[in-house]
């Protein structure tokens, strides 16, 4: 998929871990999870700009999944740490999950196309795609984009009427 079919797919994603979040009411968390995933929506596609990484590759697996999460996670704990040790558990915690989820939404978003991924690599070579459409369809990147958003928009409407 593209840009806009990869944002929709991690808001998709991450509309329900954003009502949680709003939930418990912390909405400042809730927005930037939000900002969060939308920065990192296209993430695994840097493998486009890296020498001797083939697209689809590495960056598009389970573990770059694990890893990008551990590294917002960190980020999370740096940020929390200025704060208490249980703010800094909070944010490691929130954030692993946010980085994972946001990886594995792009990795959803691009199992639909016929170039599929391999996610279980090193594990497993098996391919996986659905052949439902091509990276390149601008109807099913803004499909993906318009569902993301009104689930995004949903959980606002939610959480608006909580408060």
């Amino acid at each position: 998929m593209y840009r806009p079919g990869h944002i929709g797919a991690a808001l998709l994603v991450y509309a329900p871990l954003g009502l949680l979040v709003l939930l418990v009411e912390l909405p400042g968390l809730a927005v930037i999870g939000g900002v969060v995933s939308v920065s990192l929506a296209s993430l695994p596609d840097v493998d486009h700009r890296l020498p001797l990484v083939s697209h689809r590759g590495v960056t598009h697996t389970l573990l770059f999944a694990i890893a990008v999460g551990l590294s917002v996670g960190a980020a999370g704990w740096l940020f929390g740490g200025a704060l208490d040790v249980a703010t800094a558990l909070q944010l490691a915690a929130f954030g692993s999950v946010v980085g994972t989820a946001t990886v594995v939404s792009h990795l959803l978003a691009d199992v639909i196309t016929p170039m599929g991924i391999r996610p279980f690599w090193p594990v497993s070579g098996r391919h996986y795609t659905f052949s439902l459409t091509r990276a390149d369809n601008l109807i099913a990147n803004y499909l993906l984009l318009v569902a993301g958003s009104v689930a995004v928009a949903a959980v606002l409407a939610a959480g608006s009427s909580l408060s």
